[in-house]
């Protein structure tokens, strides 16, 4: 779907058509809003990803109604987690209701198309191919809409009440506002990845070594995504010969029997390489614009909450939206509640100086402020404009 060609002014324009901004665009659409959904891509191919849902983000999706397009689109659900610290091993089962049957961890290229066509579905408009210009401001300074670049070279100034940057680590929409830095990481991880075939679903696999974590990540179709993750300063040395052979070494130490599988068949897709982010918080509202996802906050991958991350956003964002569209600053207020302690577990772990008693520790400390995310969730009396229509 094109931009309308005569509609000049929407609710909200949104800059990034990825699971952060598409779920923000399917939110605000359910309430009524008009919305101009945009990316610079033309297609929602598949893009970096620690691919694992938590329960919040598994909770959201089912209140959307798209949770039985995901699985019936061939992503299993995940019953069961294993940590392994060195040679320990500690398996725990998930609980699981009517709204959250278990984990799943999709493909990018699943989930980001169906929040995007499922916002599409709900009255948003949607345009691929399309660039962040600036923003427009009034005498007061406010943010009051977007100038965009299409394919061709057109520019047009699109008003809005408002803007959404949904546009990732290096987000044009925080930095034409000049969202500032609230907090940022000392630490981060380099991360090499692909995708194996071959291994059954035994759930999500963790493996932390004296300092590397490891995983195996049951995804659609049939395939693991299969990860390692060192200290930056050891990138190349580990990473750049034969990054491959180098994650199996790792996962070697605790399963020998699937290292040499993998070792023979070989990789199902190519090897992906990511030297690292430091982990950062923006403020993320402001006269007339906002920032969801990666954009506002960012994790280290280590604790594999960024994709729930950008789902939660959606959902705080659009209901300070409907409590107030000239003012969303609440949202922020809800975010950084509920952000602080993640931020700092995660960075902990990120430098990957603990020792396993620390480790165990901070894991139940994350469990308990993921918990927190989906007690607030459940406490929350959700509009019946924010569910799948009938």
């Amino acid at each position: 779907m094109r931009i309308h060609p005569n509609r000049d002014y929407y609710d909200a324009v949104i800059v990034g058509a990825r699971c952060a901004g598409a779920a923000t665009a399917l939110l605000l659409a359910r309430q009524g809003a008009r919305v101009l959904l945009i990316d610079r891509d033309p297609d929602l191919d598949d893009t970096l990803s620690t691919h694992a849902l938590t329960r919040p983000a598994v909770r959201l999706l089912s209140d959307w109604g798209l949770l039985d397009d995901i699985i019936t689109g061939d992503t299993p659900v995940v019953t069961k987690t294993h940590f392994h610290y060195g040679p320990e091993q500690i398996s725990l089962p998930v609980k699981e209701n009517a709204s959250v049957p278990g984990l799943l961890a999709p493909r990018r290229w699943l989930l980001d198309t169906l929040l995007r066509d499922a916002a599409i579905r709900a009255g948003a408009e949607f345009q691929g191919d399309v660039s962040f210009v600036g923003v427009g401001r009034d005498l007061s300074d406010r943010i009051r809409g977007a100038t965009l670049q299409f394919a061709d070279g057109t520019v047009r100034t699109i008003c809005a009440s408002l803007v959404i940057g949904a546009d990732g680590v290096r987000s044009s929409l925080a930095k034409a506002v000049g969202a500032h830095m609230q907090i940022r990481s000392k630490a981060c991880t380099a991360t090499a990845y692909t995708y194996v075939e071959g291994i059954e679903n035994a759930g999500y696999r963790w493996y932390f070594g004296a300092a590397s974590i490891t995983g195996l990540i049951p995804t659609t179709k049939g395939l693991h995504c299969l990860f390692s993750q060192i200290k930056p300063g050891h990138f190349i040395d580990e990473f750049a010969p034969n990054a491959y052979r180098a994650i199996l070494g790792e996962l070697a130490q605790w399963e020998p029997g699937i290292a040499d599988d993998l070792q023979a068949r070989g990789p199902a897709e190519r090897l992906r390489r990511f030297p690292g982010v430091r982990g950062y918080r923006r403020v993320c509202a402001g006269p007339g614009w906002a920032l969801v996802g990666d954009a506002g906050y960012f994790k280290d991958p280590c604790t594999a909450l960024g994709m729930t991350d950008a789902l939660v956003d959606a959902h705080r964002l659009a209901r300070a939206f409907a409590q107030n569209p000239d003012d969303v600053r609440s949202y922020q207020t809800e975010r950084d509640r509920f952000t602080t302690k993640m931020f700092d577990i995660t960075q902990e772990i990120a430098a990957l100086d603990w020792h396993f008693g620390r480790l165990k520790s901070l894991h139940l400390e994350l469990s308990d402020s993921i918990r927190a995310v989906e007690d607030r969730l459940i406490s929350q009396v959700r509009p019946n404009t924010m569910s799948a229509p009938a």
